[in-house]
Order: C-alpha cells, then sequence, then structure tokens
C-alpha cells in the first residue's frame, strides 16, 4: 500500500515586488483587507513559474523561514523544481517569524485557505497553469481541504507533509493541558457569543493553539476548536480531484495515527503515501533529502 524509504486567498493581487537573492525572491500581494502577504520564490536553474511551481504552506504559526520549508524550497531547486513558500498573515500586516502570542488573536484556521487562494491566482497571473499544492503539518490540513473545496483547474497535484489528524477527545485534552481549563466550556461560551452576534469581542486569557493566556476572539476559537470531520486531513483524501502524495515519519509524535489512517486509502495511484523511516513531524537533516526526493518523483 505505500513506500517506506530507508535512510538515516479573492482579493486584489498586487504586482511582484522582489529582492533577488540567487534565484530567490521575495514577492508580496494584498489582501481585501489590505494587508501585505509575503512569500519566498524559489525557481530551479532555467525554469520560470510558467514550467511548473509547487505552493508549499507552512504549519500552525509558524513561517515560511522555519528550517523545514527553507530546506524543501532549497531541495527542491535542486531537483529542477520551483516552489513558493508564503508566510500566512495570521491577521497582520507583512508577517515574519514565529506568531507573537502577546497579540491579541483574531486569525482563524479557515483564513489559510483564502490565502492558500490568493498565492494560487497570483501564480496563474504569472502564467502558471501547473501548479502541486503542497503544506506541512497544519498547512496540509488547510492544502487538502482547499483543494477538495475549491477543484482549482490549475492545480495537477497534492503533497501533504505530515499532515494534521483531529481527534475530538484527544484535542480537548490537549487543550485542557496547555489553557488549564476545558475546551467545553470555552467552546461553549465563545459559540454562544458567536450567536449573539459578539463573535470579533476578545475572551481575554483564554489561549488558543500554542498560546496560552492568550487574549483570542469568540470567532478564533470556535473556527479553531469546532468538531469538523475535515479537520483530519485522512478523511479529505477522497475528496480531492487530482493525485495526492501523504508524505509521514515513523517518529513522528505530533500527528498521530496518520499512517494507519492513510495506508488503507492508498492505492499507489491516486492517494499514495511514502513513510520516511526514522523521521519525526520536520523531516530535519538527511529526511529532507528523503522528503524532497519523494516529491520531485511524485511531481516529475
Amino acid at each position: 500500500m505505500f513506500k517506506t524509504l530507508k535512510t538515516g486567498l479573492v482579493a486584489a493581487v498586487a504586482v511582484c515586488c522582489a529582492t533577488f537573492a540567487a534565484h530567490a525572491q521575495e514577492v508580496s500581494i494584498k489582501n481585501a483587507d489590505g494587508l501585505t502577504l509575503g512569500a519566498s520564490l524559489e525557481l530551479a536553474d532555467g525554469k520560470t513559474v510558467a514550467d511548473g511551481v509547487v505552493l508549499l504552506t507552512h504549519g500552525t504559526l509558524a513561517h515560511n523561514k522555519m528550517e523545514i520549508i527553507v530546506n524543501l524550497q532549497k531541495l527542491l531547486a535542486e531537483r529542477g523544481v520551483s516552489s513558493l513558500a508564503p508566510t500566512l498573515s495570521l491577521g497582520l500586516d507583512s508577517r515574519t517569524g514565529m506568531y507573537d502570542c502577546k497579540v491579541p488573536a483574531t486569525h482563524k484556521h479557515s483564513d489559510a485557505m483564502v490565502e492558500i487562494g490568493l498565492w494560487l491566482n497570483w501564480l496563474k497571473g504569472q502564467g502558471a497553469t501547473n501548479v502541486v499544492l503542497a503544506g506541512h503539518s497544519r498547512g496540509g490540513n488547510q492544502t487538502a481541504w482547499f483543494a477538495a473545496r475549491e477543484n482549482d483547474p490549475a492545480v495537477s497535484k497534492v503533497v501533504l507533509i505530515a499532515p494534521a489528524t483531529w481527534n475530538a477527545k484527544g484535542m480537548a485534552i490537549s487543550f485542557e493541558k496547555s489553557h488549564k481549563q476545558p475546551l467545553a466550556k470555552v467552546y461553549g461560551e465563545a459559540e454562544a457569543m458567536v450567536a449573539a452576534g459578539k463573535g470579533a469581542e476578545f475572551m481575554k486569557g483564554v489561549g488558543v493553539l500554542y498560546c496560552p493566556g492568550a487574549d483570542v476572539t469568540a470567532d478564533s476559537i470556535v473556527d479553531y476548536y469546532v468538531n469538523d470531520d475535515r479537520r483530519h486531513t485522512p478523511n479529505l483524501l477522497p475528496m480531492i480531484n487530482v493525485p495526492v502524495l501523504v508524505i509521514a515519519g515513523t517518529k513522528d509524535t505530533v500527528v498521530a495515527g496518520l499512517i494507519d489512517a492513510v495506508e488503507p486509502l492508498a492505492d499507489g495511484e491516486k492517494i499514495q503515501l511514502a513513510v520516511i523511516d526514522g523521521a519525526d513531524h520536520f523531516f530535519l537533516d538527511f529526511y529532507a533529502e528523503d522528503a524532497a526526493d519523494r516529491i520531485a518523483e511524485f511531481i516529475q
């Protein structure tokens, strides 16, 4: 069913602005709220966006300069594959680096699907007709969700790298451990606020995701913690109309049950599963080489 590798956004799009370093370009666009969104475009030698490109989305509260994203862009370029890696805005203008938990949270899980759409439109505006959507961790779930929902003809394939899994009971336990109060209580209060038209109001000190004690809007709480089957990425795979590659590491302790959940769905053609022996959630060091090899093989 799977192969094991054995080794060690809808809004106006602005024109590209760039600074060049080797083949890398920093590009930016505007969203409907006027926020500047940034991305790194890594072109393979002799290639343009029109020759095909991977749109690579990072994970929870992260950014496009984290190690796994930078490594994959570089390694894919060495294999003749160009890529665009955005930093999701999370509601902030020109955001860089990890999200600052001191900033009150208004962002939502669903925001990423809008921004993936924006960047896909930008790529199409640059002449791209063959785009591979890819994402890591939460970004993998958001990528899969976008692909299943939009079915854009420019999208040729989907690559999901350690995509997020979801279990309501496990999430409740994790939330209470991190935020020192029951998820059911917080979610109920947030849901009532949304129903009363107060979704944009802040719940003081409640916390969200990896930010304990953070102020967060009721809208954000409901969007992140709603018990939706689509949060469990394997459930999305049959809904995607193009070939999908899921990459998983045997030492990944973050996305529980991913390999077991995907293996029954993997037919080796429409849905493929590559298990990298020894890799953890972030595919560090030579495990990134394995992941890049598998992605390039799948694409080319």
